[in-house]
């Protein structure tokens, strides 16, 4: 396989007895992304290649298992793992997806315009992304759901922001 070159999901915690586990999804086409048999690239390399063995959806969440993790226990050696598609392969939603190396050293601005700080880490999570922004007085995390990062400019390399409030003034404490 080609070298990966987008995110398509993360993997999460483990679900029942039978190597299901649960993922965050990086990709607006689940349906046509996760097929039984489909072949991924990981991150960490290691982990992989990971072959989809069965995919289903539960209450509104995406189960995947994969050959070779057939149980509960080896399914949570996966958690964390980043599912890759090699650019050839990747559609126009899957290139929306950020990685930490694309935003590291960006300008965060809040909404108005104030300049808060710059990008210093992406840290992937479970349940939902941070953006990890380096301010004067410390570092703050932000959630990277875009009802709080409305906007990602890579040309202008500015990342704009709009945290509840109390969110950067906590970050300032520290």
């Amino acid at each position: 396989m080609a070298e990966a070159g987008f995110v398509v999901a993360r993997i999460g915690r483990p679900h029942g007895l039978r190597g299901e586990v649960t993922v965050q999804l990086h990709t607006d086409d689940p349906e046509g992304r996760f097929v039984a048999g489909e072949q991924f690239v990981t991150e960490p390399p290691e982990r992989g290649p990971l072959t989809l063995r069965s995919v289903r959806v539960h209450q509104g969440v995406y189960l995947l298992a994969f050959d070779g993790h057939p149980d509960r226990e080896a399914a949570e050696e996966l958690r964390g793992t980043r599912l890759l598609v090699d650019e050839e392969h990747a559609d126009e939603d899957d290139a929306e997806g950020w990685r930490e190396e694309d935003l590291l050293g960006f300008d965060v601005v809040l909404v108005d315009g104030t300049h808060l700080g710059s990008v210093s880490g992406l840290h992937l999570r479970p349940v939902q992304d941070l953006l990890e922004v380096r301010t004067p007085r410390g570092d703050v995390l932000v959630p990277f759901v875009e009802e709080l990062v409305p906007e990602v400019d890579e040309e202008a390399r500015r990342v704009v922001v709009d945290p509840p409030p109390g969110l950067v003034e906590l970050g300032e404490e520290r």
